[in-house]
C-alpha cells in the first residue's frame, strides 16, 4: 500500500478530486499555502494499492496544469530603492510524494 501526497494549485484541485472520484479514488483535501508567492494550494493525501500508483500520478498530471501568471512582489521581497514591478511566473503543475504505507486501518 502506498500513500500518495499531492500538492496542486486550488484552480486544479476540483478537476483532479473529480477525475479521481470518478475512477474510485478517496483523497482527502487539505488547504495549504505556498512558501514564495504565498497563492493558495490544495494537499491531497491518496492511499492506494502498489499497482494503482501509477493511474493516479496520471490523473493529476493530465488535471494539473503548469501556466504563467503574472505576480507583484511582496514587501517582504522588496529592499530600499527597488522599484516594484509584476513579474512573471510559473505556476501551477503538482508536487507528488508517494511514501510506502507499512500498515493501514479503516475505523
Amino acid at each position: 500500500m502506498k500513500l500518495i501526497v499531492a500538492i496542486i494549485n486550488n484552480d486544479d484541485c476540483p478537476s483532479v478530486l473529480s477525475e479521481l472520484t470518478q475512477k474510485s479514488f478517496s483523497a482527502t483535501r487539505l488547504s495549504t499555502s505556498g512558501g514564495f508567492l504565498r497563492a493558495g494550494n490544495s494537499t491531497l493525501i491518496i492511499g492506494t494499492d502498489d499497482e494503482k500508483v501509477d493511474e493516479v500520478i496520471e490523473i493529476i498530471s493530465e488535471f494539473s496544469r503548469k501556466r504563467t501568471q503574472m505576480v507583484s512582489p511582496s514587501p517582504s521581497f522588496m529592499t530600499e530603492g527597488f522599484i516594484s514591478r509584476a513579474v512573471e511566473v510559473t505556476v501551477g503543475g503538482a508536487t507528488v510524494f508517494v511514501l510506502d504505507v507499512d500498515k493501514f486501518i479503516k475505523l
